[in-house]
């Protein structure tokens, strides 16, 4: 009956998103705080090193905005990875975690409806047509969304007046306090698309291979090189009074092992 219970409860703690292994308990756990964009990596990444180190790793993922507010409000942690670099930033300077490294690398791309006639030489004629919706994440909230602006303010230089066409038109779907949520399981940019919600909707290259990967139909579409926005993953380890447990979790992000599983979901090396 023990056993049966312990199995259960495991259960339970893996459809949460925690990733426990055995009898370890939860107090040492490594918690990671991980961009929603980092799922799939690290919650492999994550098992990986619970096999290579015997450390479980309990793992809360979500807009970066969000969850550093999150750890300034004094949230336990021990690792924040975010997909900027501002945001662990704040917190390294703000005293509150350690030094920030970068540990890799993303690009925008367009994910495009199957009936959207579009190339990434007409992708800003598109973007800017009145008739297509454009979804986009949340800034400030989600970094992912900043980038979107990012590259709004390359096509105002590349075609005056788009930053200001785009900012009007854009929508906010994803990444937001009071976003919609995506069924248990669904990758969001999927089930934004699905739901037609957007006829092109701006999102890292990873996340697009993902939603791609769900609803086959839809098409990716590389962003030109005039319009071409990068994006930098910055990690920190929070101070607290066990800092090691931490500092090894991220060392092993920054590993070859780490950086192979990074790779094999689309992400480029630091």
């Amino acid at each position: 009956m023990e056993h049966r219970t312990k199995r259960r409860g495991a259960v339970a703690a893996v459809a949460l998103g925690v990733l426990f292994g055995g009898d370890a308990a939860a107090a040492d756990a490594v918690k990671l705080y991980a961009a929603g964009s980092l799922k799939a990596a690290f919650t492999e990444l994550a098992k990986e090193y619970q096999a290579a180190k015997g450390v479980p790793v309990e793992a809360t993922f979500g807009p970066s905005g969000l969850l550093k507010e999150r750890l300034e409000k004094g949230e336990p942690g021990d690792v924040f990875a975010s997909a900027n670099m501002e945001h662990p930033r704040a917190l390294s300077m703000a005293g509150k975690s350690g030094p920030v490294r970068l540990f890799a690398r993303n690009q925008l791309c367009a994910l495009a409806q199957p009936d959207m006639n579009v190339t990434p030489a007409t992708l800003l004629e598109r973007l800017l047509d009145t008739k297509v919706r454009v979804g986009t994440s949340t800034p400030k909230a989600d970094p992912a969304g900043d980038y979107s602006w990012e590259l709004f303010r390359k096509a105002d230089a590349v075609r005056p007046g788009s930053l200001t066409t785009l900012d009007g038109k854009a929508l906010k779907l994803t990444g937001g306090p009071d976003s919609a949520k995506p069924p248990e399981g669904r990758n969001p940019y999927a089930w934004v698309m699905e739901q037609r919600q957007a006829d092109l909707f701006l999102t890292y290259c990873t996340n697009a291979r993902l939603a791609a990967a769900e609803v086959p139909a839809l098409r990716i579409v590389a962003v030109p090189a005039e319009l071409a926005v990068g994006a930098e993953y910055g990690l920190t380890v929070v101070k607290v009074a066990d800092a090691a447990r931490g500092e090894a979790f991220a060392e092993y992000i920054l590993a070859p092992a780490g950086q192979a599983v990074l790779e094999r979901y689309g992400f480029a090396k630091p």
